[in-house]
């Protein structure tokens, strides 16, 4: 099974100086417009979450999906504090199903397929709730956690669930790759 960050490790990962290197908004602003539907998985305690609440604005939402319930919780007390409580949707994933329903417009993966036992399986369920025009961005972390050849594995199955790639582009040194959904010819 795959190691998962332990819910109290949410606190280290969502912090100022993360956000000099990964600026949220930065990231997001491509392709997040006012209205959509996000699904932000492995959302954690707020990093992505929240900023992509405030892009989607008050007719948009976001699903933050994450399989701790204490990152739910600390999640739902910062987007209420921030105003954005109303936007944001949070689902507790199982061990080996993502488990959301509905569309989206647009998915989110940063830092979190390596922690999941089967990414074939979860990629297929993304694949099932993003729209057709809808995108989904995959960013993994380089160092410790997933090399090359993994990040490549990644690819291929997104591809194999019916992704097309789209871009790549580089995320402070992370491999990072852009999907949009495969309609055909």
């Amino acid at each position: 099974m795959s190691h998962v960050c332990p819910w109290w490790g949410g606190y280290f990962i969502d912090n100022r100086c993360r956000r000099l290197i990964h600026k949220p908004e930065a990231i997001l602003v491509p392709y997040v417009q006012p209205g959509m539907a996000m699904l932000d998985f492995g959302c954690g305690m707020r990093f992505f979450a929240i900023p992509m609440s405030r892009l989607v604005g008050e007719k948009g939402r976001v699903i933050a999906a994450d399989l701790q319930q204490k990152m739910l919780d600390v999640l739902n007390k910062r987007a209420r504090k921030a105003g954005v409580g109303d936007r944001i949707e949070t689902h507790r994933c199982q061990t080996n199903s993502l488990g959301v329903t509905g569309s989206v417009d647009f998915a989110l993966a940063f830092y979190s397929l390596h922690e999941v036992p089967d990414a074939q399986s979860v990629i297929r369920e993304i694949h099932g709730l993003i729209r057709p025009a809808g995108k989904f961005l995959i960013v993994e972390p380089p160092i410790r956690h997933v090399n090359a050849a993994g990040f490549e594995n990644l690819l291929s199955l997104s591809q194999e669930m019916g992704f097309m790639v789209n871009d790549r582009m580089p995320s402070a040194g992370s491999p990072s790759l852009m999907t949009k959904h495969w309609t055909g010819c």
